[in-house]
Formats: structure tokens, sequence, C-alpha cells
């Protein structure tokens, strides 16, 4: 298989499996913890270069209190998860606004961990318009996520087919591919799959 350099990550659906399952909408996101750990050890297995997760929006921050808060400490959890394995970790969002998790500040800059090696890049309080400069009316940049590559192969679980803001610029040329299962419902076949079905694309990036 032709395996993508670099793979964007959607984890979608932790609050709709929560409700299924009987539980509170919060209670959803911290299922999603090792998912991403195990995606990030199969991804390396297969030799992918970077990867970038979608941890949450500022779009998102308007959710209710106990929802914001439990997000927040997810992705602060799996920042830390990542950090015990061999990557090299940045954390791309809005670090001037109060939503940004104080916690993640020293992620701000890419720091190499373990042996290093895979770029893991972590959206957090992230928005295109903040990343491009549009909410500055300069749409010429800075670009905030310039460290991060073009974006081979996009996965979004949850069954939504819409890219929410995710890195507009590095997936221009993006392959899609959607699940229907949710997030913590995370298997290997999954990305496996999604891989299978990059592998079979026809990469011509416009030529």
């Amino acid at each position: 298989m032709r395996i993508p350099k670099h793979i964007g990550i959607i984890p979608d659906g932790n609050r709709r499996w929560a409700v299924e399952n009987g539980l509170e909408k919060k209670d959803g996101y911290d299922r999603g913890l090792n998912p991403g750990l195990e995606l990030y050890k199969l991804c390396k297995e297969m030799g992918v270069k970077e990867i970038s997760y979608y941890g949450f929006t500022v779009d998102n921050t308007k959710r209710p209190t106990e929802q914001r808060l439990s997000f927040t400490n997810a992705c602060v959890d799996a920042v830390k998860l990542l950090s015990g394995e061999d990557a090299e970790l940045l954390v791309l969002g809005n670090a001037d606004s109060k939503m940004f998790p104080e916690e993640l500040l020293p992620y701000t800059k890419r720091r190499t961990f373990g042996k290093g090696g895979m770029k893991l890049n972590f959206l957090v309080n992230y928005s295109w318009e903040w990343d491009t400069g549009f909410a500055k009316n300069n749409l010429m940049g800075p670009l905030q996520s310039q460290e991060v590559s073009r974006v081979d192969l996009v996965i979004r679980w949850g069954g939504r087919k819409r890219l929410s803001g995710f890195l507009p610029l590095q997936s221009v040329y993006s392959d899609f591919y959607f699940i229907d299962d949710f997030w913590p419902d995370f298997k290997k076949e999954h990305l496996e799959e999604a891989i299978g079905w990059y592998s079979k694309q026809e990469i011509s990036l416009g030529g």
C-alpha cells in the first residue's frame, strides 16, 4: 500500500457515543484518549511521518461549561500521553485566549520527546480564522500553522462529511475518508481500510 506521509484526524462523535451508551455528553471525551494513542502506534508501525489531531476549536468553547471543561481536560491528558512516546510534538491554537489550557503552553513550540521521529500536531482552541490571519483582515498571514506540512489524507469519524475548519490550507489537496462509527469506537480496521482506500486514489495534485 502507498502510505500517506501526513494524516489528519477528526475524532468526531464523542457526545453522541456517550448518549447512546447512557452517559452524559461530557462523559464521551475521555473515551477518545486510548484510541488516539493506539492510532499513533499503528501509524508509527506503518511509517506515517506526521499526524495532526483535531482537539477542539474556538467554536467548540461555546458549548455548556461542563462539556468545555471535559474536552479541555481530555486534550490536556491526550497531549501528556503523546509526550510519553517517541515524537516531535506541537500544540497549535490561539494561546492568547483564556480558553487555551495553561498546561499546554510549554507545547506551543515543537518539542522532541523520547527518540523523536514522527511529528504530532495537536490542534487546541484552533480556528481557521486565527490560523490564516482572516480574523485580523490579514489574509496574507502570517500563517500560524506554517510548521505543519501538507495533509495527504484526512480521516473523519462520526459520519459527518465536512472539514469543520481543519487546517484548510494544508488540506487543499487532501483525500477525505469518512467513517460512520464514533471516535470512541475506533478500531484498527478503520485505519487500515482508510489507508487501503487512499492507496488506490490517483494523486495528481492538480497536474
